[in-house]
């Protein structure tokens, strides 16, 4: 018997039909009627009563169709498994990331990557948190990079924190600081423009509520940009803005002022979906995240948590 033979004769015994089969399994039926009639004179029986439009499994057949299944199924996860292993050299990983880290943190993780694994294809979605959440759940990614909410993440989703990070107030290097003191108290904004995110982005829920806490409503200067577009707006010296230290790292025209105690931080995580394997090309790209952020140097205020080992991939 041969896996092919199988495979044939579990479409016809499914379908009832030789041509229905030939059709499903892109062959042509006398091919088909070969195979099927090659195993049935190695089994030693027929395996169908065939009649004209009527094609119904024999007791030998009854008795061989839920083994051939079993066959052809494990016979496919054998392969599924082994074309994972190779999808490290020739494979793909999508990844999601906030425009926070795609402008910080995933430049150098992808870089570091892509050493290691030249051939595998990288994709990389930016979008807000829950936009990623989203995506995730609907199989649209792999990975992604959250911020984490304080309510915690999605039920559908397991979560990994890698990273605490303490927010500063970014501001025109060229013009006076937001504060004379070494840390700046988030009340002293009260009375400063900010240049503020689009609606539905993380930060600026993060600002709000911060204001807030500290006992003012906050005035905009201009407000409805992401990440590249808030910095240039600060740099232009239209306000200032409430950011993760991570994105000045390359920004020497704006000036970093931490805040004062208890400041503004948020958690970064890695997330993947509870019930899906992690492909082996994706637990690479996590490994390497892991490894590159426990290397360091790390920007002030971004500290690293750890994290427990990867689940083990799915057996071969």
């Amino acid at each position: 018997m041969q896996l092919q033979q199988l495979r044939y004769f579990v479409a016809v015994a499914e379908l009832r039909h030789f041509t229905h089969a030939a059709d499903q399994l892109g062959v042509s039926q006398p091919t088909l009627s070969k195979q099927i009639h090659t195993l049935e004179t190695a089994l030693g029986a027929p395996l169908f009563d065939r009649h004209p439009g009527n094609v119904r499994l024999t007791t030998v057949g009854e008795t061989l169709l839920p083994l051939a299944r079993r066959i052809v199924t494990d016979a496919d996860a054998a392969r599924h498994a082994v074309q994972e292993i190779v999808g490290l050299r020739r494979g793909r990983v999508r990844l999601g990331a906030t425009p926070s880290l795609c402008t910080s943190l995933v430049p150098g993780v992808l870089r570091t990557f892509r050493e290691h694994h030249p051939d595998v294809e990288l994709h990389v979605h930016e979008g807000g948190s829950q936009d990623l959440v989203v995506d995730l759940i609907a199989h649209a990614l792999d990975l992604a990079l959250i911020v984490l909410p304080d309510q915690g993440s999605d039920p559908a989703l397991h979560t990994e924190r890698i990273l605490r990070e303490s927010l500063v107030v970014a501001s025109v290097a060229a013009g006076p600081p937001p504060t004379t003191s070494d840390r700046l108290a988030l009340g002293e904004l009260r009375d400063t423009p900010l240049v503020m995110f689009r609606v539905g982005y993380d930060l600026r829920t993060a600002t709000i509520e911060a204001c807030r806490r500290a006992g003012f409503t906050p005035r905009y200067a201009v407000e409805g940009g992401e990440m590249d577009a808030v910095l240039a707006f600060v740099e232009a010296g239209l306000g200032v803005a409430l950011v993760p230290g991570m994105v000045l790292a390359n920004r020497p025209l704006l000036r970093a002022t931490p805040l004062a105690a208890p400041g503004v931080h948020r958690t970064i995580a890695l997330a993947r979906r509870r019930e899906s394997v992690l492909p082996h090309a994706a637990t690479a790209l996590r490994e390497t995240l892991l490894d590159f952020i426990a290397a360091g140097p790390l920007p002030a205020g971004v500290h690293v948590i750890q994290t427990p080992p990867a689940p083990s991939p799915a057996p071969i």
